[in-house]
Order: C-alpha cells, then sequence, then structure tokens
C-alpha cells in the first residue's frame, strides 16, 4: 500500500492556494455572485480562519483538541408506540478555539440510516465512541477537511437507527422530521439533552445548515429541503433519490417485491414495535397493482419542490442502475421551475461518490460551495458554468446549463429501421424468457418477443443531453402489458466498465489515531467491446396516462403509450450505429406483474424523442447484419445489496 500525503500537507497549511476546478470553456451560469446566506454573521473583522485574498477558509484550528460531543435531540413522535418521545442521536465534532472566543460557527451535516449497519463511503466507515459513549470517529473525511476550517461537522443518526429510538418509514415524513428536529436544535427552536438528560443548547451554531450525503443519505437531504425548515441554507445530494415510488418502480412496473419493509429492517432496530412498522409499510405499498397512491406520495420529494429555499449540488452517476438518473433529472428540472441556485456534476461512474472518482477537484469545489452558502465568502463558485459532465474517463467538459437542449428530436421508425417513417404495423409477442443480452445481440436479425430499429453509421457524432422517450401507438390483446424499450449504440470500442480499488492512498485533512483522513482512491477500467446501452426504460401500459389512475387498455382498441428512458448525456462517435429494442416484460431487470400478451405497433404513430444537441440520424438504405460478441454478460444491480 502506497499513502499519497500531499493533499494532508497542503491542506493543514494556512497558506492560502486555488487548484483548479472542472476543465472546459463554457460561459458561466447566470447566477449572481455575493454573500452567502447564512444566519449570525460575523463582524466587520474577518475571522482569523478566513483569507480575505482568496476569500476562503483556512485550516487554522488544532483539529486533535476539536470538541467531540454526542446529544439526544428531542420530538414529539413516539414511533415505537413505547410511551416516550422518540429522541435523535448526534454526533458533533468542531473547533475548540471558537468555543472559546465565543464565535458561532455553521454545521455541514450527514444524516444517515447507515451508521451501525452498514457504514459509510466505499470503505464502509462506521461510528465509534470513547468509553463514556462520546463520539470518536466520525466517518468520511468531513470532519477531518472542514473541522480545521472553523465548521461543525454532525453525523444524525435518523429516526430508528443506530442510537436514536424510534422505528424507522424509509422515507417517509418520520425520518425527514427526524432531521428536521435536529436543525430546529442548531437554530434555537428545539431541545436537547446529553446522555445523563442534561439539557444542551447549539450556543455555538449560526444556525446555517448545509447537509451532504451520498444515496440514502442524499435523498434524506432532498426530503429535508422539500420541507423548506428555516436554517437549511444548501445540500449536496451525491446519488440521491426524488421519489420513493420512482426508486422503487417504473411507470407502474415494480423492480422487486417487498423492497420497502426489506430496507427499513435492513437499517433499523431489530424489534417486534419495528417489525410492526415494517408491516405495515408492505401493507400499503401496492406492489400488486404498480399505483402511485398516498404512501407514495408522502415519500414524493418532487411535488414540494417549490418549497426548496436551500441552493443545491447535487452529483449523479450515468451509468447509475441502483439510483437511476431519473431522479436527478427530475429534480433538477422541479429545482429549476422554482429558480433554485443549483450545480450539477455528471459522471460516467454507476453509484460511486465524486470523493472516489474526481477527488481532488470535488474537495476543493465542495469547499467553495460550503464557504459560499455557509460562511458568506463571495468566491466568486456561482460565476463558474452549471453543469460538468465526463465525456469520457477522466474528460471532463463543462457547460453553461443542463440538459443542452430542452426538446427531443423525433426520430421515425420503419420496419427494422430508425430515422425513416415506416408504414403497417409490426407485432411483439411477450417472452419473459429474453435477457437483455439476447435483446441486444444479433440487432438485424428476427428475434421473437423483439422489435428492433437500427440507423445507418452516424455521419457525424452526436450529443444526447437530456431524457429520451418512446413513444408507441400500439394495439395490445390485453388490459395491459410492460412496455420496454432499450436505446442501444454499436461500434467497436473501448467503454468506461467500472472503477476498481488501488493501494494507493489520499488524505484529505487532518488526522488522530482514531480518526484518520486518509483513502484508497479508484482507478477507472475500460472494456473492448462492440456495444454499449445508452439508455433504458420500462412503463406499464395501462398506466401510461395516470400512475395513480391507470386505466385498462381495451383488447383490440389503438392507444398511444409513451416509455420514458434514462436520463444521459452522451457523445457516440461518428460511425456508430444506433438500435432501439422494443420488448414487453422483463424479468431480469423488473418484477412485472403481467406477462403473456402481444401488441401491434402502428410504425407510422410511433418514434425515439431523442434530445440531439449535434448532428442527426437517418436509416440505413439497407440493412445489412451487426455482428455482436457478448464478452461480458449484463449483471443488474441488486438492490437488496446496496452499495451505500
Amino acid at each position: 500500500m502506497t499513502t499519497v500525503r500531499t493533499r494532508m500537507t497542503i491542506l493543514v497549511s494556512s497558506t492560502a492556494l486555488c487548484f483548479g476546478t472542472a476543465i472546459g470553456s463554457a460561459a458561466a451560469a447566470p447566477m449572481p455572485d455575493g454573500p452567502g446566506r447564512s444566519t449570525g454573521s460575523a463582524p466587520d473583522a474577518a475571522p482569523p480562519n478566513i483569507d480575505q485574498r482568496t476569500s476562503s477558509t483556512q485550516p487554522i484550528y488544532d483539529y486533535a483538541n476539536a470538541i467531540r460531543e454526542s446529544v439526544y435531540v428531542d420530538t414529539s413522535m413516539d414511533t415505537d408506540s413505547d410511551g416516550k418521545d422518540d429522541v435523535i442521536a448526534v454526533d458533533i465534532v468542531r473547533p475548540s478555539e471558537t468555543a472559546l472566543t465565543g464565535r458561532k460557527i455553521p454545521v455541514i451535516m450527514d444524516a444517515s440510516p447507515y451508521y451501525s449497519c452498514c457504514g459509510r463511503g466505499n470503505e464502509s466507515e462506521k461510528k465509534t465512541y470513547d468509553e463514556s459513549g462520546v463520539i470518536q470517529k466520525m466517518p468520511l473525511f468531513y470532519d477531518n477537511y472542514f473541522v480545521p476550517r472553523g465548521y461543525a461537522v454532525v453525523g444524525v443518526d435518523i429516526v430508528g437507527t443506530n442510537r436514536s429510538t424510534g422505528c424507522g418509514d424509509v422515507g417517509g415524513k418520520d425520518e425527514i422530521d427526524s432531521v428536521v428536529a435536529v436543525i430546529d436544535w442548531l437554530n434555537g427552536r428545539n431541545s436537547a439533552h446529553t446522555a445523563d438528560g442534561s439539557p444542551v443548547t447549539a450556543s455555538w451554531s449560526t444556525g446555517a445548515v448545509g447537509m451532504i450525503g451520498k444515496s440514502y443519505d442524499g435523498t434524506l437531504a432532498n426530503g429535508v429541503a422539500a420541507t423548506g425548515v428555516r436554517g437549511l441554507k444548501t445540500i449536496v445530494p451525491i446519488s440521491a433519490i426524488s421519489s420513493w415510488y420512482d426508486y422503487t418502480r417504473s411507470g407502474g412496473v415494480p423492480y422487486s417485491d417487498d423492497y420497502m419493509p426489506w430496507l427499513g429492517g435492513y437499517v433499523g432496530h431489530d424489534s417486534a414495535a419495528c417489525d410492526a412498522v415494517r408491516a405495515d409499510l408492505g401493507d400499503n405499498d401496492d406492489d400488486e397493482t404498480g399505483d402511485y397512491t398516498k404512501f407514495w406520495a408522502e415519500r414524493d420529494y418532487l411535488k414540494d419542490a417549490s418549497k426548496v429555499k436551500a441552493s443545491v449540488f447535487m452529483t449523479h452517476g450515468l451509468s447509475d442502475y441502483n439510483v437511476q438518473t431519473n431522479h436527478f433529472s427530475q429534480w433538477w428540472t422541479a429545482l429549476a421551475k422554482n429558480n433554485v441556485p443549483r450545480k450539477l456534476w455528471l459522471g460516467l461512474e454507476d453509484h460511486v461518490d465524486p470523493f472516489e472518482f474526481r477527488r481532488a477537484e470535488w474537495v476543493d469545489e465542495l469547499h467553495k460551495w460550503f464557504d459560499y452558502w455557509l460562511q458568506g465568502l463571495p468566491n466568486g463558485v456561482m460565476r463558474e458554468p452549471m453543469a460538468s459532465v465526463e465525456t469520457a474517463p477522466d474528460v471532463w467538459h463543462d457547460y453553461k446549463t443542463w440538459p443542452a437542449t430542452k426538446h427531443a428530436v423525433p426520430i421515425p421508425l420503419a420496419a427494422g429501421k430508425l430515422g425513416a417513417l415506416g408504414k403497417g404495423t409490426v407485432t411483439v409477442t411477450d417472452d419473459p424468457e429474453l435477457t437483455e443480452d439476447d435483446i441486444v445481440a444479433t440487432p438485424t436479425e428476427v428475434i421473437a418477443g423483439r422489435q428492433m430499429f437500427v440507423s445507418a453509421p452516424l455521419p457525424a457524432a452526436i450529443r444526447v443531453s437530456g431524457t429520451p422517450t418512446v413513444t408507441l401507438r400500439i394495439k395490445a390483446d390485453s388490459t395491459t402489458t410492460p412496455i420496454t424499450a432499450r436505446l442501444i449504440e454499436y461500434g467497436d470500442a473501448a467503454r468506461y466498465s467500472g472503477v476498481r480499488r488501488t493501494g494507493v492512498e489520499t488524505c484529505e485533512g487532518a488526522s488522530t489515531s482514531y480518526d484518520d483522513s486518509c483513502y484508497f482512491t479508484v482507478q477507472k477500467q475500460t472494456a473492448q467491446s462492440d456495444h454499449g446501452i445508452v439508455s433504458r426504460g420500462w412503463i406499464d401500459a395501462a398506466h401510461s396516462n395516470s400512475l395513480s389512475t391507470p386505466k385498462p387498455l381495451t383488447p383490440g382498441k389503438w392507444t398511444t403509450v409513451t416509455v420514458p428512458l434514462r436520463a444521459q448525456d452522451e457523445i457516440i462517435p461518428k460511425g456508430r450505429i444506433l438500435g432501439l429494442a422494443v420488448t414487453l416484460s422483463d424479468t431480469e431487470w423488473t418484477t412485472p406483474n403481467d406477462t403473456g400478451a402481444s401488441i401491434d405497433i402502428d410504425l407510422a404513430g410511433s418514434r425515439l424523442n431523442l434530445p440531439l444537441t449535434t448532428g442527426k440520424l437517418t436509416a440505413p438504405a439497407k440493412v445489412t447484419p451487426i455482428d455482436v460478441d457478448i464478452t461480458t454478460p449484463t449483471e443488474r444491480p441488486n438492490l437488496r445489496d446496496p452499495k451505500n
């Protein structure tokens, strides 16, 4: 193992430094610069941790002597029905020097259900405590890096997890309210106590809070922001859910059965009371219908996007099929309608934190973001390009906005061809045994259960930026059926295939014997292949017009169904061939409630809607055979073994 300590040495230095951010030369996003919106503003004299020349906080405070404390925040909930109000365990690391001088400081918070069950980050770090039960090791690098710079870092055990009491409701109101209670305490609106029952206040806090976290943690940040709670100034959701309905199903087609009670048990307390709460989750999830109900509306943060007052810096992997890309794209769109200040990073990766795949730039950008929004430092971060997208391994381009286009180009369908206006119909008869490898192979041959439409080789590179959809005019022999669409690009190339951990560590901040700041790096992998999946999508045809009130199809009658694919931003090179595959039930990637139907597709009334910014698609004059060699079988992410 090799440890690289250069960054550690730099970061504990008081020398002002300025690292480059994302590469590219796009115009700046149209957002105002200026002071952050923190409460408890500092006096005119700059605090000693702020370098006025660079408008940045500097690591002058002693991490080894930081105050470490554990408190229990009160709530009015009794989710485990034991006759006692639940309490939320909160662990805090903050500079001792600011406490001595009475200078108030802002908070960076990671609220999580994972601190005891599973750990955080690529190395699955868990909280550890000293012999008196006070926090000792806080997972991840946030405290090592930000506490010396004049921040408090707070780790919250959400209701029903780790040292908090009660039972969680998996993304529901109770979990969100448990975090709101902590923000209220940090703003003097709620009470808390130590382990021995002594009252404790957060008199050291300015009340300005920034939430950060990956996966479930980032999902909580989204949900808390959607309450509009006062004091929450910014959130940084990483690979986060925006709607639990969309996490567990796609357009009425479940990904798996009984996921919500399973997840509640995976992260929560093992008790009879919590078993009963989880049983209610299973009773109310409507897996058997796929309907969007009040249960899911409670866990849908999109509908409350108008309440968001915090700025948002989100990041997501374009290959993520754990938390799929529709989550960031629909949240981004909802926030845009409310003019929320926002920033976006999109990597090639799947469910991976940018701390792993773009570490130095991520740490620097996060530092600037929190300094601006929590310390009020006019450092220019909001004049930077709004979006940064990885277009090839470690090749990033900046853009002034995202998506690059708001309009999709309609690509017509003909028998076997993509880009030509067809006549007549083609038929798809369900074959639940078809795998994705079966579907993408031999694209120019007839395969029962699949209709494939292929383009001519691209005359120039195209950029797909946004959310593709497939509109199909169909006539079915059943009252409903799942419909699955895949967009594939064909052509031999080295494609991104994942990351692997190296034996090299870098250190991002100060360390102690019990909490070091050093983490392994990862290396991006590529593999030679002759095709890649651009996007996938699924819908239950009866749910096409309404997720909450499905309308059964009338067998033998024409209707129009739109299949939403997953958001993407990809540059597809010249010479590649695009293929659109349409099948019905997908038992490999989903758990469909209905199988066995047949549909006719009216070609003239059907199309692929592709958000193109450059280039065009044309149909081949003659379809020529395309050889596909499946060297690595497709594997769907196991949602019951979450990479959190």
